[in-house]
């Protein structure tokens, strides 16, 4: 048996009087979700079970089980309530919620089963003796206490495949938290919980269900139950992440190659570029009350920013102990769809997603998360204001926005494009022209985001991004983009025509033409289907198709009113049905006579 020593009741009292949801709860137990790394048992998971009275054992309680045992370095981590050992670990998610800690909200009495110990926490050092804060037994060790405390180790029994033959064994394959939930105030906190109140804990969870899985990497399904008094248990909802069908190994690789830049940056090591990896996730949800199921596609990039590319932000990092990772998540969409998701509301993530608000919006088609500096409550992200300018954390975020997010953004929209090419006749849920709907809308991004708009399209316009109705994919500079009514007769003319002369036309959304008119720099030129293009083209190239042709191209081309342009084009149309060519001669061989009332033929 051996002693837990947790530093301090008043610090355990602090973290009891923080608020807490289940999503923080999970995630302050998803043991150290570490980026680029998989766990390697099983199917990764988190398992919540609320336990109801009657039970051998025990009141109302909390149960979490995920699928990993703990570590040495885990457990002496759990007994520090004062200090985080996840807090100065870069790539520990932990280190941004308020830790185990949070559990103190709803018990007084956490404890642990995990490998071949069994451990209870008591802050308030009552259970146990003065100054003794809680005890941990060995499985192997321990077995004759355990035995004459069969009761205090009962609740184990019949939980996420814990027995009595795994008690005798002497070792359990996971890790398994019991919280009983606080029936009266305690010096810990006034907080009382009951079923109701976690049950409204577990649909607090519900409303990010599907996005909670998004960034995390080692974390793959979510489950809640409840546990009847009776002991039958049911399954109230879960939420899995599932791997591209098409490519089971995507995402594992994907995440290996992430892992390596981590550990690249974190060891100093210079590099030229930053390294992004894509990857399509599946998720879905599955409501047992409501009995309904749903499922999501998403591509998301990773990206690590590089040694040697900004030196402050690399100087930052060394300071705060932070990486420069970043996540972008595009919801993919059934080819009918046009654009993002109906509705669709970019967020910004810490790994989890960030309170719903406006704090959290960003104006993005995509979710972002990233390696945020937060504040003090960790429900949103640090900006530089007036009373903090030299906060390090805020100006670490808006450095990360500029240098990090456009390249991530970038690699995304480049590889959206690429499996639309590759997929064209599978079933890859976006279509060319929905790939625009990826693209931000400068008049929609939030100001605080506004700065990863000029570099990611700086990038992004020297690109084969724009579809053009040939259906290829060409550059900015080498498009002429039309704005004419379709399925009319003279704009199909008049597209036909500019395409069989040698031109890409293309048409796209309001919002990329915005783009169009305020990110392109230099020589290059936005070219528009106008009246005077198609004159030019004609000049160039002559028109021979039929005369009924001639007289939509004639149409179009009176619609500015410029007469003086038609002059040496063979568009004016003639009584035998023979055009002839306009011209500024006054001899009168050249004259054409127009019949009218005044002048009959």
């Amino acid at each position: 048996m051996m002693r837990m020593v947790t530093e301090g009741f008043a610090c355990a009292e602090q973290f009891a009087k923080q608020h807490v949801d289940v999503q923080r709860l999970l995630s302050a137990l998803d043991d150290s979700v570490q980026i680029g790394t998989l766990v390697t048992a099983g199917s990764p998971e988190i398992t919540v079970t609320l336990q109801g009275t009657g039970l051998k054992g025990g009141g109302t309680a909390l149960y979490v089980y995920n699928d990993a045992v703990f570590t040495v370095e885990d457990w002496n981590g759990i007994q520090e309530i004062a200090r985080s050992r996840k807090r100065d670990d870069p790539l520990k998610v932990g280190r941004f919620g308020i830790g185990f800690n949070s559990v103190y909200h709803i018990t007084d009495v956490p404890s642990i089963f995990s490998g071949d110990q069994i451990a209870m926490l008591d802050p308030h050092q009552t259970l146990f003796g003065v100054n003794e804060s809680g005890q941990c037994w060995n499985l192997k060790t321990d077995m004759k206490e355990i035995t004459e405390l069969a009761d205090q180790f009962a609740p184990y029994i019949g939980m996420f495949g814990s027995s009595e033959k795994t008690i005798k064994d002497g070792s359990f394959p996971g890790t398994l938290f019991r919280f009983p939930l606080r029936m009266k105030p305690s010096q810990l906190s006034g907080n009382i919980y009951n079923k109701e109140k976690v049950l409204e804990l577990f649909e607090s969870f519900k409303a990010d269900a599907d996005t909670v899985l998004l960034f995390l990497t080692s974390v793959q399904k979510i489950s809640l139950h409840v546990r009847e008094s009776d002991g039958t248990e049911r399954m109230l909802f879960q939420v899995t992440a599932t791997e591209n069908t098409d490519n089971k190994l995507e995402r594992p690789n994907a995440l290996k190659t992430l892992g390596q830049a981590v550990d690249r940056y974190s060891n100093g090591v210079p590099n030229s570029t930053i390294t992004c990896v894509t990857y399509q996730i599946y998720i879905e949800t599955q409501d047992e009350t409501a009995k309904e199921t749903e499922r999501t596609s998403w591509l998301v990039c990773n990206g690590v920013g590089a040694r040697g590319i900004c030196s402050e932000l690399d100087s930052l990092a060394d300071d705060l102990k932070f990486v420069p990772t970043i996540g972008i998540a595009l919801p993919l969409i059934n080819k009918d769809n046009v654009g993002a998701t109906s509705g669709f509301s970019g967020r910004a993530f810490c790994f989890l997603p960030l309170p719903p608000g406006e704090e959290s919006e960003t104006g993005l088609p995509v979710h972002v998360s990233g390696f945020f500096g937060l504040t003090d409550n960790r429900r949103s992200i640090k900006w530089r204001e007036v009373d903090q300018w030299r906060d390090p954390a805020a100006l670490w975020n808006e450095l990360l926005i500029i240098t990090v997010i456009p390249k991530a953004y970038f690699a995304l929209l480049t590889e959206v494009i690429k499996r639309v090419q590759e997929k064209k006749d599978q079933d890859f849920p976006l279509s060319p022209i929905g790939t625009y709907g990826a693209w931000p809308d400068p008049k929609q991004v939030k100001s605080r985001w506004k700065p990863i708009l000029q570099p990611l399209f700086n990038d992004l316009l020297q690109h084969e991004v724009i579809f053009s109705l040939r259906e290829i994919w060409i550059r900015v500079d080498q498009a002429v983009f039309s704005e004419m009514e379709t399925d009319t007769e003279i704009s199909e003319t008049v597209i036909n025509y500019l395409q069989i002369s040698g031109m890409h036309v293309a048409k796209v959304p309001v919002s990329v033409d915005s783009v169009l008119a305020t990110n392109i720099v230099g020589s290059t030129e936005v070219r528009k289907v106008t009246p005077s293009l198609m004159r030019q083209a004609i000049r160039k190239y002559k028109h021979k198709g039929p005369s009924q042709e001639k007289l939509l191209l004639l149409e179009f081309g009176l619609s500015d009113n410029n007469y003086s342009d038609l002059i040496g084009l063979e568009l004016l149309p003639l009584q035998d049905e023979t055009f002839t060519t306009f011209s500024s001669s006054v001899s009168e061989k050249d004259a054409i006579y127009i019949a009218s009332e005044e002048y009959p033929r």
